[in-house]
């Protein structure tokens, strides 16, 4: 098969840079916190992954409909609206790898799209065992390092994203989205037991996002014409990047705050362990997966290895007391400093417009980078205003309250 899809010098991941417009230009220190992310318009699909197996007319029906088209766009023009360098971008196409969901092959018959894992049709049925250990090893393990060092110190992590114009329904979507609550949370109010270690406090799970910053885009996106919805018509999905890294930012808090308290623990290897489990949150590594399953699933261990995870089950036991035991839940509830995860959904049609008969993408025109334009720099000026006035005059809010507060409403 010929590859239409080569990635040609660009990497899986990269840091895209920009001219910054400084339409709402950030402070130097706000524009360091600040990280905007394309997950799903990626063309590339390395060589190695296409073979004779795969129909081509299939494997084009399925990258079209996959692909967030437009999305780098959005990036694109936030990025130099806020003042930023660039955003990164994973440039794997989502038809043979979607980096937002949790590593493995989609079971056949899946029908839910926020159930799915990151390999997918027609990879699904067509890599052997040997082709996706390397597709999630050369790929997804390089990217999630990657994302890894390029979210690690921020504040503010904005995934765009684009959808499709109408709803299986044929009911028109919304301009644009904002998805701010795990599809775990939405159905059970809860978080997933067997995913994250359930040291995580359920009550994280109902918003990723500052609910302030969020309706601050919405009014400053309403205001501008724009229609706007929250949490619909999905709400994240599990193993979603934005839902990841909200599990992960909490987990790197818990330890500062913890080995600040015990500063012995630092260099001790029980310790490392538990934190190694704690912070797998794209169940990646199979020694966290040995202390998770020992821990939580009672998993019958023989030899030397038991030693090592009755060790490490005390320090689990001593960072779960510290968790609950301890203001630090609510300090982070509370903090003018909690990372916030924002998901953008931005229609489809108003950035790209699709053959009728083949349902190739069309050539993009002037008026849909004028619209992606706009919808960038209004973002752009919510997320000022936010920084600039709500985000004080709320934690000043929050402060108060939680001063007036009895012990049983933290």
């Amino acid at each position: 098969m010929t590859n239409n899809y080569d990635l040609g010098d660009k990497p899986s991941f990269e840091i895209a840079r920009v001219t910054p417009t400084q339409v709402a230009a950030l402070p130097e220190d706000y524009t360091q916190r600040i990280v905007i992310i394309t997950l799903h318009d990626g063309g590339g699909i390395p060589e190695e992954f296409l073979n004779c197996r795969i129909d081509n007319k299939l494997l084009r029906k399925r990258y079209i409909l996959e692909r967030d088209w437009g999305a780098n766009l959005i990036a694109k023009f936030l990025a130099q609206a806020l003042g930023l360098e660039g955003y990164a971008r994973i440039n794997i196409a989502r038809v043979l790898l979607d980096f937002n969901r949790f590593p493995g092959t989609t079971p056949p018959g899946t029908r839910d799209p926020l159930e799915r894992l990151s390999i997918h049709t027609p990879f699904a049925e067509t890599l052997d065992h040997a082709a996706k250990t390397l597709l999630l090893e050369r790929y997804y393990d390089a990217i999630s390092l990657q994302m890894e060092q390029a979210c690690a110190d921020k504040h503010l992590m904005l995934c765009v994203h684009t959808y499709d114009e109408h709803n299986p329904s044929l009911t028109r979507r919304p301009d644009l989205s904002l998805i701010t609550r795990a599809a775990c949370y939405q159905h059970d109010a809860r978080m997933p037991f067997a995913l994250f270690d359930p040291m995580y406090p359920d009550v994280l799970g109902e918003s990723s996002c500052s609910r302030v910053l969020r309706d601050r885009i919405s009014l400053n996106l309403e205001r501008s014409g724009f229609r706007v919805s929250h949490n619909h018509p999905y709400p994240l999905p599990v193993g979603s990047l934005e839902v990841r890294s909200q599990v992960w930012y909490f987990f790197r808090y818990l330890r500062e705050r913890f080995e600040q308290a015990h500063p012995a623990s630092i260099d001790l290897a029980p310790y490392h362990m538990v934190w190694t489990m704690l912070l797998n949150t794209n169940l990646r590594l199979q020694e966290a997966e040995t202390l998770k399953g020992y821990l939580h699933r009672y998993h019958r261990v023989e030899g030397e290895d038991l030693d090592r995870l009755r060790a490490a089950q005390r320090a689990y036991s001593e960072i779960w007391s510290f968790a609950h035991q301890t203001e630090v839940v609510a300090d982070y509830r509370r903090s003018i400093d909690r990372p916030s995860s924002l998901s953008l959904e931005v229609r489809k049609d108003l950035l790209c417009h699709f053959d009728s008969k083949t349902g190739e993408p069309l050539a993009r025109t002037r008026q849909m980078e004028q619209r992606a334009t706009e919808i960038a720099q209004v973002i752009a000026g919510g997320i000022r205003t936010f920084l600039d006035t709500d985000r004080d005059a709320s934690s000043k809010t929050r402060r108060w309250r939680a001063s007036q507060a009895s012990p049983d409403d933290s």
